[in-house]
């Protein structure tokens, strides 16, 4: 079950977003989209709001992005509600202003409740950031138990 939408229109058309999630909207927003061939990207391009004081992107933006591809690349192993349980990146080179963004990835593992996700960001096709996430798929509380 998404709850991505589909953009019908604009520079974006084709590709998918989470509106509903407030936080990473604010940050970005990113967007995502399954390839032919199955795999899933993911961009965005960055802006001055992006950066830090040095004038390249805030490392909290970069690991937001990456968040944010974990569940796009693991989305049909994500049926329910899901939250990160670990996420890491090694950075690899600096962006700025009007780089397109990029992430790829691959889910590497999808057992009972764990899904291993690790992945690659680049800024305008350099390598910038690689990263690994733990993603926990969340079991339902009855509802008795939820309100009491």
């Amino acid at each position: 079950m998404s709850t991505s939408v589909l953009i019908e229109t604009g520079h974006w058309t084709g590709w998918r977003t989470w509106p509903h999630d407030s936080f990473e909207s604010g940050v970005g927003p990113f967007y995502y989209r399954r390839q032919d061939d199955g795999r899933v990207v993911c961009r965005f391009i960055a802006e001055p709001r992006h950066m830090n004081g040095g004038g390249f992107m805030h490392g909290g933006c970069f690991l937001t992005f990456a968040d944010f591809s974990c569940f796009a690349i693991a989305e049909e192993h994500t049926p329910g509600p899901s939250v990160t349980v670990n996420l890491s990146g090694d950075f690899l080179s600096a962006a700025k202003t009007g780089d397109m963004m990029e992430a790829t990835g691959e889910v590497t593992r999808a057992g009972g409740r764990l899904i291993y996700v690790r992945g690659l960001i680049t800024a305008n096709g350099v390598p910038a950031l690689s990263f690994t996430s733990v993603i926990t798929r969340l079991r339902r509380q009855p509802q008795e138990a939820a309100s009491g």
